[in-house]
Order: structure tokens, then sequence, then C-alpha cells
């Protein structure tokens, strides 16, 4: 089936959740990039796992991740989110020609995305959920930093439920299997609880994370042990890599709001984490 990819995505979120001007983002991104110790990954990187606030929250806990491809080569870039502004149940794939931020557009990978379409009823090609969605915007400047060119698959989960996160895992792997693609998981963690009580339910997500046990880490979120505004995102992501021959899955960096402004009643959670193969 050929959708219609025949617009460009603007910019929605820039000057709000990251500066609009294109230095001083550059010059943002760069100090979060390099304001700490890299430590390299033993094997070869299939995914990420990256929180989605404004720079000032959650920008250097992304930098943990994002600096791992400063070495690194991909043509091709996944990017899962989370629906924050529009209900729907569909797995939402953008049918653009490209995704605008301050720096310069992102081609949308056509092909990828016409082939990942076709590989299940519930993944579409719609533009409900991408139209003001930030928690896929903001990783694309730092991802045009470290990488330079790339060609981008867009995808926001509506009803993140465990079959269609499988259903999307599976698909990816599918669709990926001859193509250097790496995947990106976009979520933050625990939403407004006091830090001592965040730090808690995020440490279960961040032992699920590094035992590489995404049904674990499902069984949580839905006993409610835990919560992740895109978990939804990190099982599709993990079931992908794993298929694809991942079998580490590490976190790299964990923080909250808390220790950005100091104030620790009511913070949200974020997490880095990286996933490959040894």
């Amino acid at each position: 089936m050929t959708h219609d990819f025949n617009r460009s995505r603007p910019a929605a979120v820039a000057g709000m959740f990251y500066p609009d001007d294109p230095q001083e983002l550059k010059s943002q991104i760069d100090f979060l990039l390099h304001n700490l110790e890299k430590k390299p990954l033993a094997g070869e990187l299939f995914a990420l796992i990256v929180p989605h606030a404004g720079y000032m929250y959650s920008g250097q806990v992304a930098a943990a991740a994002y600096q791992h491809l400063l070495e690194q080569d991909y043509d091709y870039v996944a990017v899962i989110s989370p629906s924050h502004r529009d209900y729907f149940t569909e797995i939402s794939v953008l049918p653009a020609l490209s995704y605008s931020t301050p720096f310069r557009d992102v081609k949308i990978a056509v092909d990828l995305c016409e082939r990942l379409i076709d590989q299940h009823e519930s993944i579409i090609g719609s533009w409900v959920g991408h139209g003001q969605e930030h928690a896929l915007e903001v990783q694309l400047p730092f991802l045009q930093r470290v990488l330079g060119d790339f060609r981008l698959i867009p995808i926001v989960m509506g009803d993140q439920n465990y079959e269609y996160s499988v259903i999307l895992g599976e698909a990816l792997a599918k669709v990926f299997r001859h193509q250097k693609v790496l995947i990106v998981a976009s979520t933050d963690l625990s939403h407004f609880y006091p830090a001592e009580d965040a730090e808690g339910k995020d440490k279960k997500i961040a032992d699920r994370i590094n035992a590489f046990d995404y049904e674990g880490l499902w069984d949580d979120i839905e006993s409610q042990f835990c919560e992740a505004c895109g978990a939804g995102p990190i099982v599709a992501t993990m079931i992908a890599a794993k298929k694809r021959g991942a079998n580490k899955s590490e976190v790299l960096l964990y923080q909250n709001s808390g220790d950005v402004t100091g104030d620790h009643s009511a913070v949200v959670g974020y997490l880095s984490a990286a996933i490959y193969r040894v």
C-alpha cells in the first residue's frame, strides 16, 4: 500500500523544551555531551533508552546515552515515543517527507516507514500523535549533533499495551534485518513523588533493564510497582534489539528533576540506557 508522504513536520517545541536558536542549541548539546566521563561500551550498539523532558531537566541524562554515538555511523534511526497529547489506540508512523528542527530538516525514510506500516493492521501511517508531540522531537537535535545526516523513522505509540509492544518490536526487527538502524526509546519514569519514593520505583525499572528483562519490567508496570510514560517504547525496543542480536542492556545514568531544581518534594525520574551485543 502506498501512503501519502508529502508534507514536512515543523518543529513544535523549539524554544520551550530546547533552544530555538541553532548556535545556542549546539552549545548546549555540546556542553552536555562533554560534561561527563565517557564509559566505552564493549560491543555493538543496537538501541538507546533516553528521557524526553526539557534539556535543562533531563538533557544530561540523555547526553550520557548520545555520547556513545559520537564515533558511530547509522544510516537510519527509529525513534519510538509515547503520546502525550492525542488519544488513539494504534501505533502511528508519521507519513511525512521530513521533520524540522532549528538545525535543519531530517529526511524521513519513506521506504522503511512504508514497510513498517504494512507489517500489521495496528501499525498505521498517520499524523495522529505527531503534531505537537515533544517526546520524539526532543531527540532529534541530539541525534543530528552526534550523527550528522541520517534518515528517520518516527513512531508514536497510542495504546501502550504489551501486545502492541511485541507487535512493534517484532515488526521493527523484521523490517530492519538488513539495515543499519539505531532504535531509540523515549521515556521518562515516575512522576511527582518525593525523591526517595521516586528513586525506589525507578530502581525497579533500572534493575529490569540491567537484567535485559522486558517481561519482568512489564509485569512491574502492570502491578504498579513502578511507572514509565514510555513503557511501550522501552519494551518494543528491547524486543527488537534482542531479535537483531543484542544480548546486553545497561543503564548509563539516572537522575531526577530534583537534582537540577533542588526541590525534592515532587520529582520526575530520568534514565538512559544502552542495548548492545557483547
